[in-house]
């Protein structure tokens, strides 16, 4: 995409009142709807974040399926999610928002106990040695999962690489975290449960297109 394309996108998602584009120091100083993301949506249901969510698909699919649940898609490209943003306004979806912040500062735009469930889906495994500090379930993001997670929220993590499907499964029984359900191939194994399988993003059908399996892990984090 064009810088010019993506500077047209992000000005338009200025004027969409699904979408917050705070600035780096808005978010460290103190941001507005930090504790307060009940009152943006106008109701008090369940709020569920997507991180990473690119083109917004997967925010866009589960919200189309909960109508009583609120959802939250976060990336740092708001390009990206410019389609995501403007599809949910053009089919009147008001229950699914979009987020231009980096994760690392989730802490800073959720209070404690302020999210129901966090999905991660197809995030970069970044699988070299030094990238460690980068992938979204290391330990450095799992405290912070813990941190704005109510208790006995769930973490959802659906992802083409085996590797950090292995990774974090790992991870997650060295820490003593809860495994409620994990599964390295999702469309050859029975069992998962149906938004893991209801949803596909395009990146997916890609993926699924060349033979690789889809993973799928769902964890608590005590």
């Amino acid at each position: 995409m064009g810088s010019k394309n993506k500077l047209k996108r992000f000005q338009e998602n200025e004027s969409f009142s699904n979408v917050i584009q705070p600035t780096r120091e808005e978010v460290l100083d103190g941001f507005a709807w930090k504790g307060k993301w009940h009152d943006f949506f106008k109701n008090s249901n369940p709020i569920v974040l997507e991180l990473g969510c690119g083109k917004g698909e997967y925010s866009l699919g589960l919200a189309q399926r909960n109508p009583n649940t609120n959802y939250i898609g976060i990336d740092i490209k708001g390009a990206r999610f410019w389609k995501g943003a403007k599809s949910a306004l053009e089919i009147n979806l008001p229950n699914v928002a979009f987020l231009r912040t980096q994760i690392e500062l989730i802490d800073y735009v959720f209070a404690k106990d302020e999210v129901d469930e966090i999905w991660i889906t197809f995030p970069d495994p970044q699988i070299k040695f030094k990238r460690t500090k980068h992938r979204l379930t290391n330990l450095f993001f799992l405290e912070k999962y813990r941190w704005i997670l109510k208790p006995n929220g769930c973490v959802h993590l659906k992802t083409d690489s085996e590797f950090l499907h292995g990774y974090t499964l790992g991870l997650l029984q060295g820490l003593g975290h809860d495994i409620c359900y994990a599964n390295h191939n999702i469309y050859t194994n029975e069992g998962s449960p149906d938004e893991a399988l209801g949803i596909q993003t395009f990146y997916e059908n890609q993926y699924l297109e060349k033979g690789k399996p889809i993973t799928y892990l769902q964890f608590r984090l005590r």
